[in-house]
Formats: C-alpha cells, sequence, structure tokens
C-alpha cells in the first residue's frame, strides 16, 4: 500500500476537521491537529467519517478534493477577516481554533449561503457515520465499540445474530404476536 501523497493527507486533515467540527470527539494522540479535543469519547471521526465519505456508494467521493480546497479556502477568508493568523504547517481550516471552526461552518450552513446545500451534506455524512456507522455492518461496528453506537446503547445481538427487546418502549405490547410468525419474526 502506497503512503498517502502530501496533497490526500491535506484533504484527509481538513475533511476530519471538518467532521470534528459537526460530532466532537477527544483527540487521538497529543499532536492530534485534525481532532480538536473538544469533547471525551470517539466523534465522528473515530466513527469512520473519513472512510463513510470516501465511500463510492455516498455520491461524494469524486468531490471530496474540491470539498477540502473550497473549505481551506473559506477557513483563510475567515482568518483574515477576524484577524487570526493561521499556522501554515496545517490546512488553513485545521488551524483554526475549534470555536472558529465552528464559527465558519455556522455560516457556510446558514439560510442563505450559496454553497449551504453543499456543506449540509458534508455534515449530514459526518452525522451519518457517527449515528449509524453507515459504512459498517452494525455487528461489526458494535464488535469494534463504535463510539455513536455505544453513546446510543446499541447491544450486541443475540447469540442467534438477531436483536430482540424484550421491555417495550411503550411499557407495553402494542400488538399481539400474530398466531402463524415464525420463530425468526417473519410471516408464515
Amino acid at each position: 500500500m502506497r503512503a498517502p501523497s502530501p496533497q490526500q493527507q491535506a484533504r484527509t486533515m481538513t475533511l476530519e476537521a471538518f467532521a470534528d467540527t459537526i460530532i466532537p470527539g477527544e483527540k487521538r494522540y497529543p499532536e492530534d491537529r485534525a481532532v480538536a479535543g473538544a469533547a471525551p469519547g470517539g466523534g465522528a471521526v473515530a466513527a469512520g467519517a473519513i472512510e463513510l465519505l470516501e465511500w463510492d456508494a455516498t455520491g461524494l467521493t469524486g468531490g471530496l478534493d474540491d470539498f477540502a480546497r473550497a473549505l481551506d479556502a473559506h477557513a483563510l477568508a475567515y482568518a483574515a477577516q477576524h484577524g487570526l493568523a493561521l499556522d501554515e504547517s496545517v490546512p488553513p481550516f485545521v488551524a483554526l481554533p475549534f470555536e472558529h471552526r465552528g464559527a465558519l461552518v455556522g455560516v457556510l450552513t446558514a439560510p442563505g449561503h450559496p454553497e449551504k446545500e453543499l456543506w449540509i451534506s458534508l455534515s449530514l455524512f459526518s452525522n451519518m457515520a457517527y449515528d449509524s456507522a453507515a459504512h459498517m455492518h452494525t455487528r461489526d461496528a458494535i464488535a469494534a465499540g463504535h463510539p455513536g453506537l455505544t453513546a446510543m446503547g446499541i447491544t450486541t445481538p443475540d447469540p442467534d445474530g438477531l436483536w430482540r427487546f424484550p421491555a417495550y418502549t411503550y411499557g407495553r405490547a402494542l400488538a399481539d404476536l400474530h398466531p402463524d410468525t415464525t420463530p425468526s419474526g417473519s410471516p408464515a
């Protein structure tokens, strides 16, 4: 496997910083610049936001370089507007302090912004990685300790691979089981 190019590394860092702005998490290692460490536990990055974005099923994969370039351009403009000096050793969006990342994302996703739909779609995929592990089989995600599914209390399936919920959400059964239902829960 080839090592990623500097451009690929910069793109990944920028997209990670964006995902971390949407659902923050703790730093993966002390020198982590993309993940700001603004919240305890794993956030969107630990949940696989980059893996989900790079999955061709999302329809965004071909545009990720453009997303990262545009985000960095917006970060440069934002920094100039707010008199912020950015560390040039990392991509501009990554160099923004966390609170400024959030403020910029707020501008980009605000009603009336001409690129709002683009940034909302990127935000939704960051949420999707955390909320559903859409890029993984649920069993694999739970076995790996997926941070979003763990935070939501999703448990492992029964030994036969099926999830059963002995406690009813509303405290009572909403309907009786049909008499022809098979042991697997399928209608006969």
